[in-house]
């Protein structure tokens, strides 16, 4: 596995960060409210991300970032067009670019363009500042999205409950994914974001491009609601896995991953068992019923 470092692509990943954060906005004011902000997520593509099939009035439009041909596409009732990803191009170009590309075609849209979730605080529609974009980079990264989106779908594709699949999470820029019991549990603090995801139990399973103080991508899996002691740890596998009390969190960093069979498997159904029993879930023996279906001939 090729794992590349968060300080081998700072700044290309930065670059990449807000972008997403101009896609998801978009999506935010266009598709339809879902719970735990659902609606908001972006998909991971071949290419790079997408916001998918949107509606606006009586224009349907999608956008994409295409890191492999380094533009941004913006496509409205089937005409498309380009803004490349260029090195040195701020963020302010990128949001004037994306949405006159959208007004041009008849979509008018407005969005907060102040960024959510990040350290990052300037306005994405008047910070001039020049970025940084390295396709090899950028490519390297894309390729982690892919081998953690397949690691979690494997796992969570098959359960019989009810779930969010993979996607990316622009405003923490992780891909994750959610498994949800249908308990209530109102957050107990006036946060607009917060309200909405964390609404009800779930078991979220993530991966991280890691920061300037973790250098080292991670997977992760977040209980809500949050559980700050010491949990049991004779049944978490693989060995490198370990609970992080102040977080809540469970870790396996990437490049332990590679030390048993299929080390992803193990961590997501080790922390699945013991985190239900934790939160006091019904049984759930039948999440795992297996799928009366024929095998499928491709490999994994």
């Amino acid at each position: 596995m090729d794992i590349i470092r968060h300080s081998e692509w700072a700044e290309t990943k930065f670059t990449l960060y807000l972008l997403s954060q101009i896609l998801g906005k978009i999506k935010l004011e266009t598709a339809q409210q879902e719970p735990q902000w659902a609606h908001v997520t972006l998909a991971i593509t071949p290419n790079g991300f997408t916001t998918g099939l949107l509606f606006h009035r009586d224009r349907a439009f999608q956008i994409d970032l295409d890191i492999h041909e380094s533009h941004v596409l913006i496509n409205v009732d089937g005409h498309v067009q380009a803004v490349p990803l260029e090195t040195a191009k701020p963020i302010k170009t990128y949001f004037e670019e994306i949405f006159g590309a959208l007004a041009s075609k008849g979509v008018q849209l407005r969005v907060n363009p102040k960024p959510q979730e990040m350290a990052y605080k300037n306005n994405l529609d008047e910070d001039d500042t020049p970025l940084v974009f390295n396709w090899e980079q950028a490519m390297r990264g894309l390729k982690l999205f892919h081998f953690a989106l397949a690691q979690q779908l494997k796992f969570i594709g098959p359960l019989r409950c009810r779930k969010m699949k993979p996607a990316l999470f622009w405003g923490t820029f992780d891909v994750s994914s959610l498994i949800l019991p249908g308990i209530p549990q109102p957050y107990p603090e006036d946060k607009v974001i917060e309200k909405a995801a964390f609404d009800e139990h779930f078991i979220e399973y993530g991966f991280w491009l890691g920061d300037a103080n973790v250098d080292m991508p991670a997977f992760f899996v977040l209980p809500y609601p949050f559980i700050n002691k010491e949990l049991d740890s004779t049944r978490l596998k693989p060995a490198d896995a370990y609970f992080d009390a102040s977080l809540s969190e469970y870790f396996l960093m990437l490049d332990k991953v590679a030390g048993s069979p299929d080390p992803m498997q193990e961590f997501f159904r080790s922390t699945f068992d013991i985190l239900s029993e934790e939160l006091g879930w019904p049984d759930y023996s039948h999440y795992f019923t297996p799928l009366d279906m024929p095998g499928q001939q491709a490999e994994k």
